[in-house]
C-alpha cells in the first residue's frame, strides 16, 4: 500500500525518516459517535503536536458530504514514530483541578 502524505502550511510537519523519506502513517484509532467526538480526538493530537491523516471507512466520505459527518466514523493514522505518544495522550486519565 502506498500512502501518499501532503503536507500543508498550517498543518504540522509530517516527520521524516533517516533518508529524508516520510515516516509511514501507522493505525491509531477507530473514532465512531459525532463529529464532535471526532474534531476533538484530531485536536487533541494536534495541540500535543502529533500529525494525523483520516480514513472515512465504508463509503463514509460520502456520508460525510452528504450528512455533515462520516456515519461509520473515521480512522486515524500517525507516523509511526510518535504512535506510542498518541496512545498515551488518548489514554492518559484526566484529573479535575477542584480549586476555583
Amino acid at each position: 500500500m502506498s500512502w501518499n502524505i501532503k503536507k500543508k502550511d498550517e498543518d504540522l510537519p509530517w516527520p521524516d525518516d533517516e533518508n529524508g523519506q516520510p515516516v509511514p502513517p501507522v493505525f491509531l484509532t477507530h473514532v465512531g459517535g459525532g463529529p464532535l467526538d471526532m474534531e476533538l480526538t484530531l485536536n487533541l493530537l494536534s495541540a500535543y503536536g502529533i500529525p494525523n491523516v483520516c480514513e472515512y471507512p465504508n463509503n463514509g466520505l460520502f456520508g460525510k458530504l452528504i450528512m455533515g459527518h462520516p456515519p461509520s466514523g473515521m480512522n486515524v493514522f500517525v507516523p509511526e514514530s510518535l504512535l506510542e505518544d498518541a496512545q498515551n495522550i488518548l489514554n492518559a486519565e484526566i484529573i479535575e483541578n477542584e480549586e476555583p
